[in-house]
C-alpha cells in the first residue's frame, strides 16, 4: 500500500526537537576526549529506534561504536539497509562560527549546527522516515540500519564489521545519504562518488631552527623547499606531475558529458557562491566534469615556522603540508598513495629530507543508472518535489562504500538531502528546515516504492 500524502502526517515540530538533541551532542570521532559524546550519540540513536520496534543495539569495534537495528515484519519483501553516520567533524576555527556549532539555530530557514547535514540531519531523517510510516501502519519492506561513529575518520574499523557481520547484514539494496543535490529545487540521484588519497609531506631542513641573519643564504630551508615541491605537483595546465598518476583512469562518456552540460549550471553563480572570481582547474574539462569525474589534488594544510604575534627572525628546522589527491574509476588510492611517496624526494631540493606519510584512503565508485532501485528512488523523489530526478556524480568521498559493494554484494542507492551550500566540514555548518523535512518525506516515500 502506498500513501498518497504523507505530509500532513508528519509532525515537523517534533522532528525538529529530536534532531536538535542529537546535534547537541559533540560527536566528534576525532577528538580522543570526545569518547564519552560518542557513546552519548549511539545510545541515542539506539533508544529511539527501540521505541519504534526495532530490534536496535550499540555495538563495540575496536574504535567508536556502530548503532544497528533491524525490523524484518515484511516477508517476502525487500530488505532496505539504511548507512548513516553519526559521527562530526571537528568545531574548528570556532571563532568562525556565528552561534555555536552544538547548540542548533534556526535562521533564516536553516539549522546551524554541525553534523546538520553531514551526516545527522540526513541519517535522522530517514529514521524519522521509517516512524513516519510506522505511523500508518507496518513497514511496507524490512529495514535495516546501521549508523557508524567513524566515517570522519576514515571508518577504519567498518570493514572489519561487515565481514564479521555480513550474514546479518545482507540487504537487496543499501541506501546511503551522505551528500548533496544538485540544486535547491532539482531533485538528485547520485551515481558515483570519487576515491580519496591522503598524506602528509613532512620537510626537514637543519637539526635545530636557526638564525636566519647568520644562516640565511646559505643553510637549507624547509619552507621555501616544502612551497617549491607543492608547486611542482601541478602544472600550468592544472594537471598533476605525478608520474603514472592518469593511467587507467575511466574516461568520461560523451553521454555523461551531455548530460551533465544539460543541467543547469552556471559557472559565474558558483564562483560567486563561493566569493572567487575565477574557477581555475584542469584545461578541457568543464567544471561540473573537473568536480565529478576528473582526479584532483589539493593542499589542505601547511605548518612551519614562527606563528606568534609579531616577528622571530627563524629558519625553521622542520615544515609540513597534508595533502589530499580525489579519485576516480581506474585508480588505485593504495597505488597513488606510492606514486606520490615515490616522486616526492626526487623533486625535494637539495639539502632538506622529506617524508610522505600515508593516511586514510577510499575507492572510487561508479554505479548504474538504470536498476528498479533507481527507478523506485526516482519516484519517490517525484512524489515530493514534483519533478523527476537528474542523474550526478559527486566530488566527494565515501570510503565504505566499495567495501558495501565487495562485502554485502548489494547495489548502493544514494539519494542525497544536502546540498553544497550547507557548508559541510566548514564553520556555520547548516542543513535547510524544509531539506530536512523533505528527506523525512522522501524516505518514507522510497521505502513504499520499494516495496513496489
Amino acid at each position: 500500500m502506498t500513501h498518497p500524502d504523507l505530509s500532513a502526517a508528519l509532525n515537523r515540530e517534533q522532528a525538529n526537537a529530536e534532531l536538535f538533541d542529537l546535534l547537541r551532542i559533540p560527536s566528534v570521532s576525532a577528538d580522543p576526549a570526545r569518547a564519552g559524546d560518542m557513546g552519548r550519540a549511539a545510545e541515542f540513536l539506539r533508544a529511539k529506534l527501540d521505541t519504534l520496534g526495532f530490534a536496535a543495539r550499540v555495538e563495540a569495534t575496536a574504535g567508536h561504536p556502530v548503532v544497528y537495528a533491524e525490523r524484518l515484519q515484511a516477508p517476502g519483501q525487500p530488505t532496505v539497509l539504511i548507512y548513516g553516520h553519526y559521527d562530526v567533524q571537528p568545531e574548528a576555527p570556532l571563532e568562525e562560527w556565528t552561534t555555536p556549532p552544538f547548540e542548533p539555530t534556526v535562521r533564516d530557514g536553516r539549522i546551524y549546527a554541525r553534523g546538520s547535514t553531514d551526516d545527522k540531519g540526513q541519517a535522522y531523517a530517514h529514521v524519522k522516515g521509517a516512524e513516519l510510516l510506522l505511523s500508518q501502519g507496518e513497514l511496507p519492506v524490512n529495514v535495516k540500519f546501521l549508523l557508524e561513529g567513524e566515517e570522519e575518520v576514515g571508518s577504519p574499523n567498518l570493514d572489519t564489521y561487515l565481514r564479521e557481520n555480513a550474514a546479518g547484514l545482507a540487504a537487496d539494496v543499501i541506501v546511503i545519504s551522505d551528500g548533496s543535490r544538485f540544486a535547491p529545487d532539482v531533485p538528485t540521484i547520485t551515481y558515483g562518488v570519487r576515491g580519496l588519497s591522503y598524506v602528509e609531506v613532512h620537510v626537514q631542513g637543519a637539526n635545530r631552527d636557526l638564525h636566519s641573519g647568520s644562516y640565511g643564504g646559505a643553510a637549507p630551508n624547509p619552507i621555501n623547499a616544502l612551497c617549491e615541491i607543492i608547486a611542482r605537483l601541478k602544472d600550468d595546465q592544472g594537471r598533476v606531475t605525478i608520474p603514472g598518476f592518469y593511467d587507467g583512469i575511466e574516461p568520461l562518456t560523451d553521454e555523461e558529458r551531455e548530460m551533465w552540460a544539460g543541467l543547469p549550471h552556471s559557472d559565474e553563480a558558483f564562483a560567486a557562491s563561493i566569493g572567487v572570481s575565477a574557477l581555475p582547474g584542469e584545461a578541457g574539462y568543464t567544471t561540473l566534469e573537473r568536480i565529478w569525474g576528473r582526479p584532483t589534488l589539493d593542499v589542505n594544510g601547511i605548518w612551519g615556522g614562527y606563528q606568534g604575534e609579531g616577528s622571530k627572525t627563524v629558519i625553521a628546522a622542520k615544515a609540513g603540508a597534508k595533502v589530499s589527491m580525489r579519485l576516480v574509476p581506474g585508480q588505485d588510492p593504495a597505488r597513488i598513495t606510492r606514486l606520490i611517496q615515490e616522486y616526492v624526494p626526487q623533486i625535494a631540493p637539495a639539502g632538506v629530507t622529506v617524508e610522505v606519510l600515508g593516511h586514510h584512503g577510499g575507492q572510487p565508485v561508479k554505479l548504474g543508472t538504470d536498476s528498479p532501485y533507481i527507478r523506485a528512488a526516482d519516484r519517490a523523489l517525484e512524489r515530493v518535489y514534483g519533478k523527476p530526478a537528474v542523474f550526478a556524480r559527486t566530488g566527494g568521498s565515501i570510503p565504505i562504500v566499495a567495501a558495501f559493494t565487495e562485502i554485502l554484494r548489494a547495489p548502493v542507492l544514494f539519494v542525497d538531502f544536502g546540498l553544497n551550500e550547507d557548508a559541510p566540514h566548514s564553520p556555520n555548518e547548516s542543513f535547510a528546515v524544509q531539506d530536512y523535512h523533505n528527506g523525512i518525506l522522501t524516505s518514507a516515500y522510497l521505502l513504499e516504492e520499494l516495496g513496489q
